[in-house]
């Protein structure tokens, strides 16, 4: 695989272990990306207030899963990937995340087999891909990777704390981040040194297989910009206005559309104050009329209640 160079781009891989982390100080330190732990067993306590603020000091961003040794099927692995997703949501949806999103394999406490071992692998990775529709990486060592075959059409994450370049292995010929050091032992930053401002204690220490242009360019996000649309006119404004009060009048004058007669009629003789028309129009009072009815709802009792909490 490839070396190291110091004109790549410098990142950091962090979890609650690294606590609260002063992000600004950490982005004019160098760094221009962060892979932030987001679940194990469970959501990473730190995850949501690390994400936010390292998108807030500018960084690019990525999140990753950490394969728990109880991941001993398919299935499981599966289920692992549900969660790291639902993590991704609550943090604000894939797109947010600039980098990929990672699977980080590299414990096998239970003794599974390769073919095992490469199973849950490619079931996790599959499933993120599913419900992000964006292509994951790996992340293992190189006495790990050993245990992997026929993933390396994912993009891989090789954590080696050293300078020396990792070796081909297991059908990966080049690494797309490697994790040169832990903050104690290994590489350092183009500066000499492992401390990253912004952080009390060691942080690991990675790097990106390009510049910092080369990495925007690969991951940042691309947009279209919007041709200019030409100012409507006054006469437009006031049209698209009159049509906008027409469709709002309630002036009751339209047929009572077909789906919302029951509704209506059993509304109207439960006493529902808010009909005032029975007009289609894609009015949003009948249909939330009809879900009402639906359930359930247009019951005197419930609708007393509700008058009396609206007083």
């Amino acid at each position: 695989m490839q070396t190291r160079n110091n004109n790549n781009a410098q990142g950091i891989d962090v979890s609650h272990w690294q606590g609260v982390i002063d992000w600004p100080k950490v982005a004019t330190s160098g760094i221009s990306f962060a892979f932030i732990k987001a679940t194990q067993n469970k959501i990473d306590p730190q995850f949501l207030a690390n994400v936010k603020g390292a998108k807030a000091a500018g960084l690019m961003v990525g999140a990753y899963h950490y394969m728990d040794d109880a991941v001993t099927t398919v299935d499981k692995a599966r289920a692992a990937a549900q969660v790291f997703y639902q993590a991704i949501q609550a943090a604000g949806g894939a797109n947010l995340f600039e980098l990929p999103f990672v699977l980080d394999y590299e414990s096998n406490k239970q003794n599974l087999s390769k073919a095992t071992l490469t199973a849950n692998a490619k079931a996790f990775l599959e499933e993120i891909r599913r419900l992000t529709g964006v292509t994951p990486m790996l992340y293992t060592y190189p006495a790990f990777i050993g245990n992997f075959s026929g993933l390396s059409d994912y993009p891989l994450w090789i954590a080696r704390y050293s300078n020396q370049a990792p070796v081909d292995a297991s059908g990966w010929k080049r690494w797309d981040f490697w994790q040169y050091s832990d903050g104690q032992v290994g590489g350092t930053l183009p500066n000499g040194d492992r401390k990253v401002a912004g952080i009390n204690g060691p942080v690991d220490l990675n790097e990106f297989a390009g510049t910092v242009s080369d990495l925007r360019a690969k991951y940042g996000k691309k947009t279209t910009p919007e041709r200019e649309k030409p100012m409507e006119t006054v006469a437009e404004l006031e049209k698209r206005i009159t049509a906008l009060e027409k469709k709002l009048n309630m002036s009751g004058k339209e047929p009572l559309p077909k789906w919302a007669e029951l509704a209506v009629i059993s509304g109207k003789q439960k006493g529902v104050e808010a009909i005032a028309t029975s007009a289609d129009k894609s009015v949003p009072e009948l249909s939330a009329l009809q879900m009402m009815y639906n359930i359930g709802l247009l019951d005197p009792d419930i609708l007393a209640a509700i008058r009396k909490l609206k007083a």
